[in-house]
């Protein structure tokens, strides 16, 4: 359910589970972050099949187990975080729940049009994964990570690129855009780029 394809040292990872809106499960946490962990590619972009990015957890297994409160999330963000390239998620829909923490700590997020974002923990009785907050109040600021996480609200595209969520819209082709956007980053050193980020903080 997890799709891998390297290229010209781009390594693409595509959440491949449409008929679920790429729901994850804990397997597929855990294939996503040991791939992202280990790889030598100089850019990273994490992208899903169909309309949506991710609809987060699969119920079934937030029903059946303790998906909602795994570990692997965490995990999952930390790996990104860690990337020595530069990362891109490619958000071809929405983004739900936990999804939106591997979102958030890619370096770079670009969404079509219609993506909408939200982060329900309010709604669930669940607290979010402990590094997700802080991101984004770094990317949106204290208030606008407030109103996500203690309302529930949905931003839509156009709100995420004004608040800062997002760094381009793609009203094209998204992937192409992705391409263009990458292009210097795989051209370039691979230690330049990993000290370009560690300058940056």
């Amino acid at each position: 359910m997890i799709r891998s394809d390297t290229k010209d040292g781009q390594l693409t990872m595509t959440i491949n589970r449409p008929e679920k809106a790429n729901a994850l499960t804990e397997a597929m946490l855990v294939e996503l972050a040991d791939i992202i962990a280990v790889t030598d590619a100089r850019v990273l972009v994490l992208t899903g099949a169909g309309k949506v990015f991710s609809a987060g957890a699969d119920l079934d297994d937030v029903r059946g187990g303790t998906l909602a409160t795994s570990p692997e999330w965490e995990r999952l963000s930390t790996a990104v975080a860690n990337f020595a390239g530069l990362s891109v998620a490619a958000m071809n829909g929405s983004c739900a729940g936990g999804a939106l923490g591997m979102v958030l700590a890619c370096d770079l997020r670009i969404a079509v049009p219609t993506a909408r974002f939200f982060y329900p923990v309010i709604k669930m009785g669940v607290l979010p994964q402990p590094s997700d907050p802080a991101r984004l109040r770094n990317l949106i600021g204290p208030s606008a990570a407030k109103r996500i996480l203690l309302t529930g609200a949905r931003i839509t595209a156009d709100e995420a690129l004004a608040l800062g969520l997002l760094d381009q819209i793609s009203p094209a082709d998204l992937l192409s855009d992705v391409q263009t956007l990458t292009a210097p980053a795989r051209a370039a050193d691979p230690a330049q780029v990993t000290a370009i980020k560690a300058l940056i903080g």
